[in-house]
């Protein structure tokens, strides 16, 4: 497959110059790392020290936003203003993220708790992945200041346990930064790589990456052969890391010297307090510090009784990735650290133990990461020609949803032969039939991208909106051909068409396609964002006059009338083109109707066990 290379300066399709940048978007830092002379070499700050951007975002107003170290100190300042800890958000529903809300000193919403979820600063709504594409962004300014060039086309990694929507949205987050992503790579191959395993096509080893990062934690075993790296396994927690070791002091804390904690900004001061006594001691055995005016102290020891449990939930992981790659801890060869958690003697510890060998970590945890992702670039820009790279899918591939929205089903630089399905359901009451148009492209409205087939599902059983399961099943082959198969999940009716995406795409074409995603990214996402709250808004408004007619019976007049006033208000919202006052809206009715629905709740019941017996 061709690779199509694009001056974002001057607008123009340009020879490929082979430069992609490395990047690793971490939980609590992010860095960015390219080749120079066959060595990986990671971006540092002015001075010369630190390549980690701190993967904090600060709010100042709606058009000053402050990145990294120039955030640092609003954690404490102005917390609900201070996104940190984004990555943990992203692909993430309310529901995923319910226990963990309060450890956050600014607001997620919760108006549908199985919807992406949505971050509130002031009176604007943002995403994960318009906060995470500022994190992006100074990562990108990073790299052209020193390079003194543009730079729009980046490997990005993810953790291997990360699912389709939380890679897809790591893509998105790419695009609206700028940058042409052009490959999702597992942490776990990037540091394999920054350690050398796999370079060689002699190479013949399977390695176990333990990797405890800020925010997650996962262990991949890799099986390396002739310069292929496979996934054998993989097991974890995304939604274990660095941040629960601190939040295991600030509890200790809490009760053994009864702090009170009265405010976000008290709040992240003592878990800042708590992240410096963690990393103090992986040298020290004894840590002192000041919460106030109260003095606040930890052994290791004491420290390593309080992390014990989650330190064991990741050997349970070990277990479970060990046993479904059908290995026992001898047959790993190389064991490999990475994360900034995994500087603490107690982890490497309990980790060479369970393996039965030292474990490499030779080089910077926080490091090697972007390391291996700057050398996994310099695969793909084709300098080293002795590494394997499977053909890919040109552009992306997906299907219409309600608003006109593109839904990627196989992004684009997925590696073919591939298969990947998604679920939908129905927006409309006793809806029999499905129009499925597929589409190919890079932007986020169809009415952008090329149109390569469209379908009927029919005779779908009628059933309530939300009811019907619809599975879309895309399948490329190695030639490019592609069939997509509907099927209704319940009933079982299924309708399927072949297509073959590439045809009549030459390279000239596919280079302005892909160069109009990354100029319209900004203006792709408002759109995106405008339609998917028109649609959250047009079925809040359904719902309310669905609640209104199921529960007059005991609604007041005073209740139905401001139901409908605030529907109304809504309504009229959804005619405007602001995102954020539809957002607004769905809120206010969100927050009225909530009560209501817990007390219809209990109505129902109760008359559903009016005149039975208690057995």
């Amino acid at each position: 497959m061709a690779k199509i290379a694009i001056d974002l300066k001057s607008g123009s399709i340009k020879k490929e110059d082979n430069l992609i940048v490395g990047i690793d978007l971490g939980t609590t830092n992010s860095l960015v790392a390219y080749i120079q002379d066959e060595q990986p070499v990671i971006v540092r700050d002015a001075e010369g020290r630190s390549g980690l951007v701190p993967s904090l975002i600060y709010f100042a107003s709606d058009t000053e936003v402050m990145v990294g170290d120039a955030a640092r100190s609003h954690l404490v300042d102005d917390p609900g203003r201070t996104i940190f800890s984004v990555k943990r958000l992203m692909g993430k529903s309310f529901s995923d993220l319910v226990d963990y809300t309060h450890q956050l000193g600014y607001q997620i919403l919760q108006d549908d708790k199985d919807r992406l979820v949505k971050i509130r600063i002031g009176d604007t709504f943002y995403t994960p992945i318009e906060l995470s594409a500022h994190i992006l962004r100074e990562l990108k300014k990073r790299v052209e200041s020193e390079l003194d060039r543009t730079v729009d086309k980046a490997v990005i990694t993810v953790p291997a346990y990360f699912n389709d929507a939380q890679r897809q949205a790591t893509r998105d987050a790419g695009r609206l930064a700028g940058l042409d992503v052009l490959r999702i790579v597992n942490e776990p191959t990037a540091a394999s790589l920054a350690y050398g395993i796999g370079l060689s096509r002699e190479d013949s080893k399977t390695v176990a990456v333990y990797d405890l990062g800020g925010g997650t934690f996962d262990i991949s075993i890799l099986r390396i052969e002739d310069g292929v790296f496979e996934v054998i396994a993989t097991n974890g927690d995304t939604f274990l890391g660095g941040d629960d070791l601190d939040q295991a002091i600030v509890s200790h804390w809490k009760d053994q010297f009864e702090l009170q904690i009265n405010s976000a900004s008290e709040g992240q001061v003592l878990r800042l307090e708590a992240e410096r006594a963690k990393k103090a001691l992986s040298a020290s055995l004894d840590f002192s510090g000041h919460f106030g005016s109260v003095p606040v102290s930890l052994s290791r020891s004491e420290f390593e009784v309080l992390i014990q449990p989650m330190i064991a939930k990741t050997m349970i992981c070990c277990q479970a990735a060990m046993k479904d790659a059908r290995l026992d801890p001898q047959s790993i060869n190389e064991v490999i650290m990475v994360g900034g958690s995994t500087r603490i003697p107690y982890v490497k510890n309990t980790v060479s133990q369970y393996f039965g060998r030292p474990v490499h970590c030779e080089f910077d945890p926080d490091e090697v990461v972007a390391a291996g992702a700057a050398i996994q670039a310099d695969i793909l820009a084709g300098n080293r020609k002795d590494l394997l790279l499977l053909d890919i899918t040109p552009l992306s591939l997906g299907i219409e949803t309600v608003g006109g929205l593109m839904d990627v089903i196989i992004p684009r630089n997925t590696k073919v032969p591939c298969g990947y399905a998604r679920q939908y359901t129905t927006s409309v009451d006793g809806q029999k039939n499905l129009k499925i148009g597929v589409f190919q492209g890079e932007r986020d409205l169809v009415a952008n991208n090329r149109k390569l087939a469209e379908f009927i599902l029919s005779d779908i059983p009628p059933m309530p909106a939300g009811i019907p399961k619809l599975e879309i099943r895309f399948q490329l082959n190695a030639d490019g051909i592609l069939q997509v198969v509907a099927k209704e999940l319940r009933s079982g009716t299924s309708q399927s068409i072949m297509v073959k995406p590439q045809y009549g795409i030459d390279e000239e074409e596919m280079g302005r396609m892909l160069l109009d995603s990354i100029r319209h990214a900004e203006e792709d996402m408002q759109q995106k964002a405008l339609a998917e709250a028109r649609n959250e808004g047009n079925m809040m408004v359904q719902s309310a006059g669905k609640f209104i007619l199921q529960n007059k019976a005991w609604l007041s007049p005073e209740e139905v009338a401001q139901i409908e006033d605030l529907a109304l208000q809504l309504s009229n919202a959804i005619e405007e083109d602001s995102k954020d006052i539809i957002q607004t809206r769905i809120e206010s009715l969100n927050a009225f109707t909530t009560p209501l629905a817990h007390k219809a709740l209990e109505v129902h019941v109760a008359g559903a066990m009016k005149g039975q017996a208690i057995k």
